[in-house]
């Protein structure tokens, strides 16, 4: 096994082509030059003692890969920041993870206005500002201009153990938690990534994911560095633009997450768009339909696996699978009740091939051999505890098995939501519509989304004597500051009483399994836009 800083430390003296950014492009020596740099100034500005955390808070771009690498070679840790967070919600993030420095540009530096943060003022560099350039080129002739490592190998106090990334995914609780990822592990996956795809340094592999997302680190951005081959970014995803991408870099890999392949396929189709350099399309969560049509379309090889951010299990789509399966687990891999610890019986179906025992067939995917390789959440024990118990790898996920041994997908605990590929939990957009003065009590849940993914359903019960004005209700969340990008509802459910169970806790699988069919009031906003429309 290597570190991440090794890989990358590879690349210094290598005059192949390694960015490609607009019309920007870059050796791999320049762009390890110039992470080397930033892991100077990083190193003049990170304590002695404590946290050696940098937050980034960037779009992609090349700054936010300098900043990147140059943590990964100076053994300091890389905190992805998700913009779509706001106000408080963001101020959390940022001081949870203990950032002493952060980088970000003009276009989001007013996003941590007014927040009460830990990082000291004169440490958030703005990476687009009158004199960052002379103050990154300063440090690097500096006394710390040995942070980012000499010569082929990497800074002395990089190890395997070496914490490399904190990056935030989605959890039964009220906050986001910071999945951590050593050196060795990054390591070990960009080398699996190359194998598994059959990658070399003749692939040109294009980022669109944003830098703040694991499948940009671990399916992009490492593999690209470790097999030498040509990154191209983009600032920010385009299905207009992502064909003209492909045939301009010479792309042959992409990666995704969500949607993306839908909103491509949304884009029209020409007779030549198979006519592009593409081999491979890599990620997770595209529904069936567009898996096949993507390939047929772009004459390229789509794969589609399940997996998570923490690790422990993959499920893997494989020839002649089911219609609607994810395909087969990596061994260890099963289905648990998890009240029981027991394993799950397999799937039934009638004629008609509906499931007629869901309720003992559905149960959490998990792994019993993977629990080790679970690198834990940062400051969060209790979490950690959720994920591995009883020496068990548990995934937070449901899905049911047939008796082939085909895996399907059953969906996420209530508390959970995935919009556009983007996991929040529930309860802070809770306790956002509760601020709204005509609503009582909410309950936030998902319901599916037509292509992929989630889609954000309340219901709630109005005060005595209060009415629901959609359009003063859309004023509402326009106003609300913390108002995440993926949080407004897409449908607003109004009922004069949410079940509940004995103890009056909301029972929340009920709404769901209700979805749209209810005789209550239902408004929904058919685009992106802050619109409502009565639908019932």
């Amino acid at each position: 096994m290597t570190t991440f800083a090794a890989l990358v430390a590879a690349r210094a003296d290598d005059d192949s082509p390694g960015l490609k950014f607009e019309d920007q492009a870059q050796s791999w020596r320049a762009v390890i030059g110039a992470a080397r740099a930033r892991a100077a100034l990083a190193a003049e500005l990170l304590p002695d003692t404590g946290p050696r955390h940098v937050g980034l808070l960037l779009e992609n771009s090349p700054e936010n890969l300098y900043w990147l690498l140059g943590c990964a070679v100076s053994g300091a840790t890389m905190v992805g920041i998700n913009p779509t967070r706001r106000g408080q919600s963001l101020a959390r993030d940022v001081n949870f993870t203990d950032c002493r420095v952060i980088v970000t540009d003009s276009a989001h530096r007013h996003l941590l206005d007014g927040l009460d943060l830990d990082c000291p003022a004169e440490n958030i560099l703005v990476v687009d500002a009158p004199g960052t350039a002379e103050r990154i080129a300063a440090a690097a002739a500096g006394p710390h201009a040995d942070a980012g490592g000499t010569g082929t190998a990497p800074a002395a106090t990089v190890t395997e153990s070496t914490v490399f990334s904190l990056v935030f995914t989605s959890g039964t609780t009220s906050a986001p938690k910071a999945v951590i990822c050593t050196q060795g592990r990054l390591g070990r996956i960009a080398g699996q990534q190359v194998a598994r795809r059959g990658l070399t340094r003749d692939d040109v592999f294009y980022v669109v994911m944003p830098m703040f997302h694991s499948n940009a680190i671990m399916a992009g951005i490492a593999p690209a560095v470790t097999t030498g081959g040509t990154l191209a970014l983009r600032a920010k995803f385009s299905a207009s633009n992502w064909l003209a991408d492909v045939r301009r870099y010479g792309a042959t890999f992409f990666n995704y997450v969500g949607k993306p392949l839908n909103y491509i396929l949304a884009t029209a189709e020409k007779p030549d768009d198979g006519d592009n350099p593409l081999r491979i399309a890599f990620g997770n969560e595209a529904n069936e339909a567009d898996i096949a049509e993507f390939a047929r379309r772009f004459d390229c090889q789509v794969i589609d696996s399940y997996g998570t951010s923490e690790g422990g299990m993959r499920i893997n789509r494989v020839p002649g699978m089911p219609t609607g399966s994810l395909g087969v687990a990596d061994e260890g891999t099963i289905v648990i009740d998890p009240e029981t610890r027991q394993e799950c019986p397999r799937a039934v179906f009638d004629a008609d091939g509906r499931l007629v025992n869901g309720d003992e067939a559905i149960g959490e995917i998990v792994n019993v051999r993977t629990a080790d390789q679970f690198e834990g959440y940062y400051k969060n024990p209790a979490a950690d505890a959720e994920r591995v118990a009883h020496g068990i790898f548990w995934s937070g996920d449901l899905a049911y098995r047939d008796s082939d041994g085909y895996w399907f997908f059953a969906g996420r605990t209530s508390d959970r939501l995935r919009v556009d590929g983007e996991n929040f939990a529930a309860a802070p957009v809770e306790r956002l519509l509760a601020r709204f003065p005509a609503f009582n009590t909410v309950a936030v849940y998902a319901v599916p989304d037509p292509t992929v993914g989630d889609q954000v359903m309340v219901a709630a019960e109005l005060r005595a004597d209060a009415e629901f004005d959609p359009v003063a209700f859309a004023e509402f969340l326009s106003a609300q500051p913390d108002l995440g990008t993926k949080w407004a509802p897409r449908y607003v459910r109004l009922t004069a009483a949410l079940p509940r169970t004995p103890t009056n806790k909301i029972v929340k699988r009920t709404l769901q399994t209700q979805g749209l069919e209810t005789a209550d009031r239902l408004y929904h906003r058919p685009g992106p836009a802050l619109v409502y429309e009565q639908l019932v």
